[in-house]
């Protein structure tokens, strides 16, 4: 099972080709079951540029599998410690919300198609599965 981050969808849905964007297409070929979390939810309505591709962006998403944390508050301290670690080591994360997507994957077991540098700091300091 795989998260497929924003940074990847936001091309796809626009039509990017691109090394990512290329492994969505056949993980979408091979049926690999994907999903998103509720944060990646977000982030992609929010880019909606009109009402219409709101609502088409909403559709499209509210059909797709969806992951969750699981355990409660300390979901929470444990991405603010993977910021922490990261942030102690010399490495700076531009988003909070990629420590929670990636301590989603970690809750949920699962690995993380990206597009985004975070996830690449991010992995050199806390063990998560990159697809």
């Amino acid at each position: 099972m795989v998260l497929v981050d924003t940074s990847v969808l936001i091309n796809y849905l626009g039509d990017v080709i691109n090394n990512k964007t290329a492994k969505f297409t056949k993980l979408l070929d091979l049926k690999i079951p994907y999903g998103i979390n509720g944060y990646i939810y977000q982030e992609i309505l929010q880019g909606a540029k009109t009402e219409q591709d709101f609502e088409l962006l909403k559709n499209y998403l509210d059909t797709q599998r969806f992951y969750y944390l699981h355990k409660g508050i300390n979901s929470y301290e444990e991405a603010a410690k993977i910021y922490f670690d990261c942030r102690k080591n010399g490495l700076t994360i531009s988003s909070t919300i990629d420590c929670l997507i990636a301590q989603t994957c970690i809750e949920n077991d699962i690995y993380l198609l990206h597009d985004d540098k975070d996830f690449d700091l991010i992995s050199k300091i806390i063990k998560i599965k990159i697809y």
